[in-house]
C-alpha cells in the first residue's frame, strides 16, 4: 500500500484512538509521539489533519529587522513537489513567544494550493474563519492578532514542538483533541490495527456502562475482549500488560 493510501485510511480515525493503538503495537514510548496540550486545534469543526511533515523555524515576534520570506517561497516550492498531503510544522524562535503569529488565511491559501493541508505550530495564527473555509487545519498555541517582520530560519531540519521531536517526512495526525507523530515502525499496520481497536472499544463500552455487573465481572469481560481482538498478543511483544489498554 502506498504512503498516500495509508494517510487516506488514517483520516477515518480519531487521533486519540490511533494513539491508543500505537501504544499496543509499537515500542515507541508515548512521550515521544503525542504533543502537549498547549498546542490545540483552532479549527475544530474540520476533520482530522493528516500528512507528512515539512518543518521550519520562524521568528514573527522580535522587534525590528527586515522580513525574510525567501525561505518560505523556497519551502512552498518543495511542498508542491511532494506526492502526499503535507502538514507544515513551524517552530517559533522569536523573542516574544506570546506575540508569535505564523500565518493567516492568505498564507494558508498559498500553502493549501501547494498541497499542504494544515499547520502545527507552537506559535499563534489568525484569520481562523478564513482558514476553516479553505479548509486548512490549524493546530497552535492560540490566536494572535498580528506579527512583526516574518523571518524564516532553518528549513527541513528536526524541530522540537509540543515536547516532541518532529522530523521532515514524519506522519502527523491531528484533530480537535490534539496532535500525534505516528512512528514509522508501525505505519503499515496501523490502519488495520486501528480498525480492530475501534471494534474493541465499541464492544468494551457496552460492558463498562452496565450497572448490573460487578467491577470484577466487568474486568473479566474486558480481559476476554482484549484477547478476542488480539491486543494481549501485540502488547506482549512490547512487554506491556493488558491492563495498559485505555478505553
Amino acid at each position: 500500500m502506498s504512503l498516500r493510501s495509508i494517510l487516506e485510511e488514517l483520516r477515518e480515525f480519531d487521533t486519540a484512538l490511533l494513539a491508543n493503538t500505537i501504544g499496543y503495537i509499537d515500542p515507541t514510548a508515548p512521550h515521544e509521539y503525542y504533543l502537549g496540550s498547549s498546542i490545540r486545534s483552532v479549527t475544530p469543526s474540520l476533520g482530522p489533519t493528516v500528512g507528512v511533515a515539512a518543518t521550519c523555524e520562524l521568528d514573527s515576534s522580535s522587534p525590528g529587522g527586515a522580513p525574510d520570506m525567501e525561505p518560505f517561497w523556497r519551502q512552498l516550492e518543495e511542498i508542491s513537489q511532494i506526492q502526499e498531503p503535507v502538514v507544515w510544522i513551524v517552530k517559533t524562535v522569536g523573542s516574544r513567544p506570546d506575540h508569535e503569529c505564523v500565518l493567516g488565511d492568505g498564507m494558508g491559501k498559498a500553502l493549501f494550493a501547494a498541497g499542504c493541508v494544515g499547520v502545527v505550530t507552537d506559535g499563534g495564527v489568525r484569520d481562523v474563519n478564513g482558514l476553516a473555509n479553505i479548509p486548512f487545519g490549524a493546530h497552535a498555541r492560540g490566536v494572535t492578532i498580528h506579527h512583526c517582520a516574518l523571518r524564516f530560519r532553518k528549513l527541513d531540519e528536526p524541530v522540537e514542538i509540543g515536547g516532541v521531536t518532529v522530523r521532515p517526512g514524519d506522519v502527523i495526525h491531528a484533530n480537535a483533541e490534539g496532535v500525534i507523530r505516528v512512528p514509522s515502525s508501525c505505519l503499515d499496520r496501523l490502519p488495520a490495527k486501528a480498525t480492530q481497536m475501534r471494534a474493541f472499544e465499541h464492544d468494551a463500552h457496552r460492558w463498562l456502562r452496565r450497572t448490573d455487573l460487578t467491577i470484577a465481572e466487568k474486568r473479566n469481560c474486558i480481559g476476554k475482549l482484549i484477547t478476542k481482538y488480539g491486543f494481549d498478543k501485540t502488547a506482549a511483544k512490547i512487554e506491556a500488560g493488558p491492563g495498559r489498554l485505555e478505553l
